[in-house]
């Protein structure tokens, strides 16, 4: 060993020669530095992956076109766009100016001798093998050359007459049918033959069905309108391709007659922010990540690798030191044969670099090869085909080399120990004195109270959260730094312990260069779980408290505000048929205008109503002011908060519940004994022809209902902008207020057909409530939701089933990781006290000792690691849990005063007060159940009887 050089290469070649003689404990700490790698490499690989570049987006949404056309919809004003074409504003528009508003002719615009291609996008039911599906209809020439890429053909052929459509893999899969099967839409029985399959290479699991231009959506809506519904709403882009195609600057003079545009040279060459006019604009900057974001995104990421690589080399050290220790004798043998100290500290640490070398390959191997392989299955969990298969070498070997530095820090701590002992030492098997260090404890004290209190800074004062993490992850590397410290305050307890659970206690104590490590492992993991359980369990309790039912218990509702209402009919029968009813309530809607109109549409012959809330009930916050503003800043802060607190007219009563559009539905009594109203007030007053309101703000000074109806909706829009009275006939209906404060769920007025019918009122059905007798099944919900989807229709259906717990198999889960980590680290550590304690063992043998103290005594060395790192687990992982839960609770009560301040209704007048629950049962198997399985899994592992040993000669 005459340099460094062929020092270190003798030492590489005994680390590899021992490694390859302990092929289990060598395997153990490969696939514990290699499975995080295989993890991060293989998600480097698929994100860079699917991080498509310009040119890749380009050619999958403009093709092979210059550029993409679309009206931005303002009436042909002068616009503002950004480069890629996805926002814009008004060129010149005052503050106080209305948003402009209309269609521009985009054909106008296009240059002399461009290629045009039409993209019009629309929706319609189409007829499947299982009843109606909604689907998205494109019209577009995919033949042509100028769309290659958008819609690759996967199979057949592109459509190449009127009656001829082809569509997406995905569509075919869910409707069951196939190339060569036909498919219509509902209300326009026109027959269009599958020719051909593709897919959207960016959305693989859109329903899409692909038509020529003007073969599908023009006669679709005619059918539509003679059928007395609304014109399915559609829109349009053109695919542009010209000589030279389309600069910034050309771009920016289409901008002017009102048309955005999203240019391939303008995308691939970008212009900088400040040569983008609309980035000039208040609220309109370029609000891509700045410095600071990703710096923060990479201080996180390297905290989290930080930690990452901390446990690893916890779980890995005391496995090297374990290979150290059984190669004892060979390190003595180097030491009596002139080797230095360093030299053995070298064979050591070639150990970690060996180890680290070969988990770096294993795992970047493995990585490359598992996601050539899944590819498919990852394009289709993402819904996005790849680009092309991106390898960045330089981060892959940034990755391999955390592997090797990981597999070198490892071992840095054995290599210490072993080079320290005496070469008599070595050669004989005595382990000698061995003393912890005085200054590492001081030094994890100080981290914890400098980490405890910056966390508590944080959670108490300025409501970062990433000031509480970082202060926790100091604290919890504080405790690691004084496990070998407490792990001697637990040696104490071992006096009124037994002689096993004693002898392990003593053992660990005493040897706290193998015990700390395993420990502290232990520790970490646990104290993750714990703080992440905490957490969610504060964070269920809280979403407990809170909750609002949105029906009564056990009942059902079911709307369908489309096409009129065409399938209530279907889905009264369906829920009547699948769900145990008990008592069904029928109920409609008020309609303006067309029975087929939607109640927020504005089609021609379209309108809406409104219940009328006299001026005398209006909140002051919220009375229009002529010509616009903000009424509340007529009030002082005391003042609106006054106004929230005592005012009955500020107050909002109605929370939760099934949205009901104005508020109103048209029913019988059944309708209130479904909700729970029971009030035979409400069901007489229905009964007299009168409206039954929950709301006191509808009723005016004559004890009725005003309820208009809007027919120009476009004039109603205008006069609420300006602060004037919306025009529209109304009808007073007498009205009878359902007193106390009962929960209506989201029902503010009801009234019968016959009512609404004496009131000039039209209505259409609208859907169903149901009581049940019993709480639905699963098998009754699934029967259910498949005979809803077959009518294609947009159903709210809701099934109240009470709060449900969405954390309690996350909870699980973290236990069990817990679990697997605290038993892979005791065991570690066990098997290092049995190498460290064989001639223990050998006494206790020979003093007469039965086969079994050795099994037993195995058990509690393995269980009293796991339940020191357990305990100082489960009490550092609190401190995380319970500062970020303060800090939420600050700014849940900031947000709470500015919304009483400012006069916000609908707010609880009571401050928020948010719960900090420990889960107890989650700690109740980590602290019994998984250093009890420890124990138990050490025992049966251990065999009875050891090697037999000849007598040493003296």
């Amino acid at each position: 060993m005459k340099t460094w050089f062929h020092s270190w290469r003798a030492a590489i070649r005994i680390a590899r020669r021992d490694a390859w003689r302990a092929k289990g404990r060598s395997a153990l700490v490969l696939a514990m530095i290699a499975l995080p790698i295989l993890g991060v490499s293989a998600f480097d690989l698929t994100f860079r992956s699917a991080e498509l570049s310009p040119a890749e987006k380009l050619d999958r949404t403009i093709g092979a076109a210059d550029a993409r056309f679309r009206d931005a919809d303002m009436a042909g004003v002068p616009i503002l766009q950004d480069p890629a074409g996805e926002m814009s504003a008004p060129a010149r528009k005052e503050d106080d100016e209305r948003w402009p508003s209309g269609p521009t002719d985009v054909t106008k615009t296009f240059p002399a001798g461009s290629t045009v291609l039409t993209d019009r996008v629309g929706s319609a039911k189409l007829t499947t093998s299982h009843g109606l599906l909604m689907t998205e209809v494109r019209e577009l020439k995919a033949s042509d050359p100028v769309a290659r890429g958008i819609m690759p053909l996967l199979e057949g052929r592109y459509p190449e007459k009127n009656d001829e459509v082809m569509a997406t893999s995905h569509f075919l899969e869910t409707s069951g049918l196939s190339i060569g099967s036909t498919l219509s839409a509902r209300n326009f029985e026109r027959p269009y033959r599958i020719v051909g399959s593709y897919e959207l290479p960016d959305s693989l699991k859109t329903d899409q069905v692909n038509a020529l231009p003007g073969a599908f959506l023009a006669p679709y809506g005619k059918a539509a309108e003679k059928a007395g519904l609304s014109t399915p709403d559609s829109s349009v882009s053109y695919l542009v391709r010209k000589p030279g195609g389309f600069t910034w600057n050309t771009v920016q003079e289409i901008n002017t007659k009102g048309v955005l545009v999203a240019s391939r040279a303008v995308l691939l060459s970008p212009p900088a922010d400040a040569d983008v006019p609309l980035y000039q604009k208040d609220g309109w900057g370029n609000y891509e990540a700045g410095s600071a974001d990703r710096a923060a995104e990479l201080a996180a990421v390297a905290t989290v690798v930080g930690l990452a690589m901390l446990e690893i080399c916890l779980l890995a050290g005391p496995a090297f030191a374990v290979g150290a220790r059984r190669s004892r004798r060979q390190l003595g043998l180097v030491g009596a044969n002139g080797g230095a100290r360093s030299h053995i500290r070298a064979i050591v640490l070639s150990g970690g670099l060996v180890i680290g070398v070969a988990a770096a390959v294993v795992g970047t191997v493995l990585a490359v090869v598992l996601t050539l392989a899944l590819q498919p299955l990852l394009e289709q969990a993402m819904g996005q085909r790849f680009g092309a298969f991106d390898v960045r070498p330089l981060e892959i070997l940034v990755i391999a080399l955390l592997a090797v530095l990981t597999g070198l820090l490892a071992a840095i701590v054995p290599a210490v120990t072993a080079s320290r002992q005496s070469v008599l030492s070595s050669l004989t098997g005595r382990r000698g004195v061995r003393r912890s260090s005085r200054v590492l404890p001081v030094i994890g004290l100080v981290a914890l109270l400098l980490g405890g209190s910056v966390a508590l800074f944080g959670s108490l004062v300025t409501e970062q959260v990433a000031v509480v993490a970082a202060g926790s992850a100091l604290a919890e590397l504080g405790v690691v730094a004084m496990t070998p410290a407490l792990v001697g305050l637990f040696g104490r307890s071992g006096r009124w312990l037994p002689l096993s659970p004693r002898l392990a206690l003593r053992d660990a104590v005493r040897n706290r260069g193998r015990t700390a490590p395993a420990v502290a492992a232990v520790l970490a993991a646990v104290a993750g779980t714990v703080a992440v359980s905490t957490y969610m369990a504060s964070r269920e309790a809280e979403n407990r408290a809170s909750y609002e039912p949105r029906l009564p218990y056990g009942a059902a509702a079911a709307f369908v505000r489309e096409e009129g209402g065409r399938d209530v009919p279907a889905v009264r029968e369906a829920i009547q048929r699948y769900l145990p009813v008990e008592l069904r309530a029928d109920v409609d809607r008020v309609s303006v205008g067309r029975p087929g109109c939607s109640p927020w549409g504005d089609d021609a012959g379209c309108g809406r109503f409104e219940v009328v809330v006299p001026p005398a009930n209006e909140c002051p916050l919220y009375v229009s002011l002529p010509g616009g503003g903000d009424p509340s800043e007529r009030f002082t802060p005391d003042q609106r908060r006054k106004l929230v607190t005592d005012d009955w007219r500020c107050k909002e009563s109605f929370h939760g519940g099934i949205y009901i559009d104005g508020g109103l539905l048209v029913g019988d009594a059944k309708v209130l004994q479904v909700l729970g109203v029971d009030d035979p007030g409400a069901v007489k007053a229905l009964a007299d022809g009168k409206v039954v309101t929950f709301d006191r703000t509808q009723i005016d000074k004559n004890g009725t209902v005003g309820l208009k109806q809007i027919t120009d909706t476009a004039a109603a829009d205008k006069a609420m902008e300006e602060g004037r009275p919306v025009p529209g006939k109304v009808s007073s209906v007498p009205a009878y207020l359902v007193p106390g404060d009962k929960n209506s769920y989201g029902l503010q007025a009801l009234i019968t057909p016959a009512t609404a019918k004496a009131a000039g009122l039209s209505t259409v059905p609208l859907g169903v409530y149901a009581a049940t007798d019993r709480l639905v099944d699963s098998e009754q919900r699934q029967k259910l939701d498949g005979e809803i989807a077959k009518l294609g229709s947009s159903v709210d259906l809701h099934v109240e089933e009470g709060f449900v717990n969405e954390y309690g198999i996350v909870l699980l889960s973290l236990a069990i990781f817990a679990g697997l980590v605290t038993i892979g680290a005791a065991g570690i550590a066990t098997g290092l006290a049995q190498a460290d304690a064989e001639a223990d063992l050998k006494t206790l043998a020979a003093v007469g000792a039965p086969p079994r103290v050795r099994r037993t005594l195995s058990g509690f060395q393995c269980g009293v690691v796991a339940a020191m790192g357990v305990v100082l687990g489960s009490a550092a992982g609190l401190l995380p849990a319970v500062g970020l839960r303060l800090t939420e609770e600050r700014d849940q009560l900031r947000y709470h005063e500015m919304s009483v301040t400012e006069g916000w209704t609908g707010t609880d007048t009571a401050p928020p007060d948010l719960p900090i629950v420990v889960p107890w049962e989650t700690l109740g198997l980590l602290l019994v159940a998984v250093p009890l399985g420890a124990a138990l899994l050490a025992a049966l592992v251990t065999r009875s009887r050891g090697a037999l040993a000849r007598r040493a000669a003296t």
